[in-house]
């Protein structure tokens, strides 16, 4: 499809002007950078291949660039080689997988995100006071998956929305607790809370919120961008979770929205009428991602880039030991 502006090096730019609001933080939060060096200092220290279960987050072009280093993504420990050493994704995974993996003696490396390790720890700590669990999240997601695998069955439910609250089975007397997903979207999330909290008063809660720092401070930066723009782009892909929550929170705040994965499917008719244009990228893109689209941009339209900084992020999260080495 061709360009309906004009590209041009001279000065004398006569393409229309695009004010570009780029949202601050954005991108790569500390549990992505870690679970991406966790596989890689594992090709280096074991040689390729190694294995991951699951995508080690949910972006076709980290996932691509690891599998050029050696890594081979799978869905399940059945398709990794008894000699072979396997790396379990950020998103966590059911106590199942490592006693697998123990039962089988695979060399294993676990990638979980720290902050999704410490909701496990508390849905332990909630079954040993012999509370049943309502855990918020997306039913099939792989987080989701992984924190309902920590507990017995029968001991924790899924509640997705402010309705399930109102189909729950059990009782004002019924010894409850709650967890969320970190990668929700915040509001959302306080409404079912508040759902839960007026239906169970004696509902108790996680000692600090679960959804994660990254999470909010994105939905946040989208927030105060996302009144002054015409268009808001998110860079992220459909199954990741805190990107869709993104366009969400864009679109709540009545403003056209779209998710992309790459720079190349943005289509030059969406740019019509649109004098602001806000970008920012979920927690598992690349800052590389984020100039693709700035240059495809600046084919079409002369580009003015301000940068919207909200909070400054300096978390880092320690790697496995194993890997110190």
């Amino acid at each position: 499809m061709n360009a309906p502006f004009p590209s041009t090096a001279s000065g004398n730019d006569p393409r229309l002007p695009l004010k570009l609001l780029i949202a601050a933080p954005r991108g790569f939060c500390a549990g992505v950078d870690r679970a991406i060096e966790i596989v890689e200092r594992a090709l280096t220290k074991y040689g390729a291949p190694v294995y991951v279960r699951h995508e080690i987050v949910h972006n076709r072009y980290v996932v691509d660039s690891l599998k050029a280093k050696g890594a081979i993504f799978v869905e399940g420990l059945d398709e990794v080689p008894n000699d072979a050493p396997v790396v379990f994704s950020a998103h966590g995974v059911p106590k199942s997988v490592p006693a697998e993996a123990e039962r089988r003696k695979l060399l294993y490396v676990d990638a979980t995100c720290p902050l999704v390790s410490k909701v496990h720890r508390q849905a332990e700590r909630q079954i040993e006071k012999g509370q049943h669990i309502l855990f918020i999240g997306h039913e099939g997601h792989p987080e989701v998956i992984g924190t309902m695998g920590q507990v017995p069955d029968g001991r924790i439910t899924l509640v997705e929305s402010v309705e399930d609250v109102a189909k729950l089975p059990f009782t004002q007397d019924d010894d409850l607790s709650f967890l969320t997903q970190t990668t929700l979207s915040v509001d959302d999330t306080r409404e079912i809370v508040e759902a839960l909290q007026a239906r169970y008063p004696k509902i108790v809660a996680p000692k600090a919120e679960d959804i994660c720092y990254a999470t909010s401070n994105r939905q946040a930066a989208v927030k105060d961008i996302a009144g002054g723009c015409d268009l808001v782009l998110v860079i992220g892909a459909p199954n990741s979770s805190n990107s869709l929550r993104l366009v969400e929170v864009a679109q709540r705040m009545g403003t056209d929205a779209r998710l992309i994965q790459r720079a190349t499917e943005i289509e030059p008719e969406w740019l019509e009428g649109v004098g602001t244009l806000g970008l920012t990228a979920g927690a598992s893109a690349p800052e590389k991602l984020v100039r693709e689209v700035v240059d495809r941009l600046s084919d079409w339209r002369a580009v003015s880039e301000e940068v919207i900084t909200t909070t400054e992020e300096n978390m880092i999260f320690k790697l496995p030991r194993q890997l110190m080495d």
